[in-house]
Formats: C-alpha cells, sequence, structure tokens
C-alpha cells in the first residue's frame, strides 16, 4: 500500500504540464494583456476545481505520512539529512552563480527586468562579497541585493516585483545566517518561494490571454483540454505548489520534481528560462537538502487526522480567494 501511495504522489507530480511554471511575462510579447472580468475568473470550472484541490489538499498529510514511512524514502531522507552542512554555500554560490548569468545578459532577477548600469555595478559588488568566506561580507552581499530589489521596485513597481519577492527571502536567509536569527533563514525561503509561486499562479487566471498565447506559440501540448481550460488547471497546479511549499507538505520531494520540471522546461523554452528559474533552481536544492529542517509547518500545529484536514482544506480556500482578490484589486 506504501508503494502504491507513492507511485500515484510520483505520477501525479511528474505529469504536471511544464507550461505551468513558465513565466507568461517573459515570453509574451503584448504590451496591454487583456484583464479577465472577475466572473469569468471566479468560473465554474475555477469554483469545481478549487474545491476539489482543498479536499484533495486535506487529505495529502495523511499520504505525506504513508511516503516517509516507505523503506527507501526513509534511506533517502537520511543522505540528505547528512548533507545539510553544504545547504549555506549552495546558496552563497548558487545565488552569485543566478547573478553572474543574469547581469551578463543585460538583465537583475528576471529576463524582464533589464538591469541600469548602476544596478550592474552594485552587482557585480554583490557577487564578489558573496564568493568572500566572511559571515560579514554575506551581511552585506544580502543588503546589497535588497538594495537591488529596492531599485527594481523603483522602476518596476511593487506589484510587478512581488513575483519575484523569493529574492527578499533569499537576502534574508543570507542576512541572518551567522546571528542568532540564524532559524529563521529556511522558514522565510520556503514562505518567500511558495507565495511568490501563487502570486505567479494568479496571474494566469487573471491574464489568461497571456498564457494562452504561449501555449499557442510553442505548440505546448494541452493533453486533449482546451488551451483556456489547459492554463486554467496549469494555474491551480503552480498555486497548489506553492501553497504546498508555505503550508510544510512534501517539500524534499516537491523539490526534486519541481527541479526536474524546471530542466524540461528549458528543452520548450530555452535560455529565458535558465535565466529566469535558475535562482528557484538553487533554492528547489535547498529545499531538497534541507527537508522540513528547521522549518515548523503551520499543520504541525494541530495533532489530529480531522483537525489537519480542515485547517489544509480551508485555508488553501482562504489563500485562493484572498490572493485573487488582491491580485484582481491592483492588476
Amino acid at each position: 500500500m506504501k508503494r502504491i501511495s507513492a507511485a500515484l504522489a510520483a505520477a501525479l507530480l511528474v505529469l504536471l504540464p511544464l507550461p505551468a511554471f513558465a513565466h507568461v511575462k517573459w515570453f509574451d510579447g503584448a504590451e496591454t494583456p487583456v484583464k479577465e472580468t472577475l466572473e469569468n475568473v471566479l468560473s465554474p470550472l475555477f469554483m469545481t476545481v478549487a474545491l476539489l484541490a482543498a479536499v484533495i489538499l486535506g487529505l495529502l498529510p495523511q499520504v505525506d505520512a504513508k511516503l516517509t514511512g516507505v523503506g527507501g524514502v526513509k534511506r533517502l531522507e537520511g543522505w540528505f539529512d547528512r548533507k545539510r552542512e553544504w545547504t549555506y554555500p549552495i546558496l552563497r554560490f548558487g545565488t552569485a552563480a543566478a547573478l553572474v548569468i543574469q547581469l551578463a545578459t543585460g538583465a537583475v532577477f528576471a529576463p524582464d527586468i533589464h538591469v541600469t548600469q548602476l544596478q550592474l555595478y552594485m552587482g557585480a559588488v554583490v557577487v564578489v562579497l558573496l564568493l568572500l568566506p566572511f559571515a560579514a561580507s554575506a551581511m552585506l552581499a544580502a543588503v546589497g541585493i535588497l538594495a537591488l530589489f529596492a531599485l527594481s521596485v523603483a522602476e518596476y513597481g511593487v506589484f510587478h516585483m512581488l513575483d519575484y519577492g523569493f529574492y527578499v527571502a533569499v537576502a534574508v536567509a543570507l542576512a541572518v545566517r551567522h546571528t542568532k536569527y540564524r532559524e529563521f533563514g529556511m522558514p522565510f525561503l520556503y514562505l518567500g518561494t511558495g507565495l511568490s509561486l501563487c502570486w505567479v499562479a494568479v496571474e494566469k487566471w487573471v491574464f489568461p490571454g497571456m498564457s494562452i498565447g504561449i501555449v499557442r506559440e510553442y505548440e505546448v501540448p494541452t493533453f486533449g483540454f482546451p488551451a483556456d481550460v489547459f492554463v486554467n488547471l496549469s494555474a491551480f497546479i503552480e498555486f497548489v505548489v506553492g501553497y504546498l511549499l508555505v503550508v510544510g507538505l512534501l517539500n524534499r520531494f516537491l523539490a526534486m520534481v519541481l527541479t526536474g520540471i524546471f530542466i524540461l522546461t528549458t528543452t520548450v523554452f530555452g535560455w529565458v528560462e535558465i535565466i529566469g528559474h535558475l535562482m528557484p533552481h538553487i533554492i528547489l536544492i535547498l529545499f531538497i537538502i534541507e527537508g522540513v529542517s528547521f522549518y515548523h509547518p503551520p499543520i504541525k500545529m494541530h495533532k489530529s487526522v480531522l483537525d489537519q484536514i480542515v485547517f489544509v482544506s480551508l485555508n488553501f480556500l482562504f489563500t485562493l480567494g484572498t490572493m485573487i482578490l488582491l491580485y484582481y484589486r491592483f492588476a
């Protein structure tokens, strides 16, 4: 039974459509994307899938418990636990590598964020600081990343930069590494990355035409679904993944599958995908190594199975509704 549960969970994630994790702003050339009406966003299909997802998510903690009990999974978990000493070096050098590639291509944080001359110099300094083996240099690098992010916010606006909020989480993790608050670094990465995924997913509901254009332009397989339905379902997948990261479910397993998916997307979207998703790759590698580690998932506040099911399901619906309304209000 345990092997069957593991196989089903793996199959579900492996079959995720690649465009679910493609960032539409990087590929669609439309200057003025069409905003969908709220009535159409909250369509019968949307409501049905949302309720179904809430029920499935409520049951996932029990599946997660079965997965962790599988012999092979337990051995793999133990192997990764022994590699946690590599977490911080990977974060530092991985962030440096991502910045080097971005700056070399005239971007910072993402392909659609064009680097200015000031940011280019600042980014170079940040890279050097990240490569130096000193605690103080890491903290200064974190300040530099936040400064780069602030400049991008001033240029592109808060709303646009919320897509890349996980860079703030990276900066916080670097800053607190050598302080008494170091245990908050990984939780902040989980939270920042999860919320960023959720936020980007909402874009596919509010501006579906952008994603539909990508599906048609790149001739992405839709597995028999109409393009609009496929995009709707893809957005749900991305939102669910982000939510799972936030609540602390299947983190290691998700990170391994998502890393594989991001690698596959490069075969469809090419160099732009590498520039945009290298930093998320680094973060997911950290998740693979760390697992839940010092992160205390909110679901652990509840002990009984029923309480956990209700907590996960209702909070998913609340988070989904809140983020859609916020995005729609300010889009």
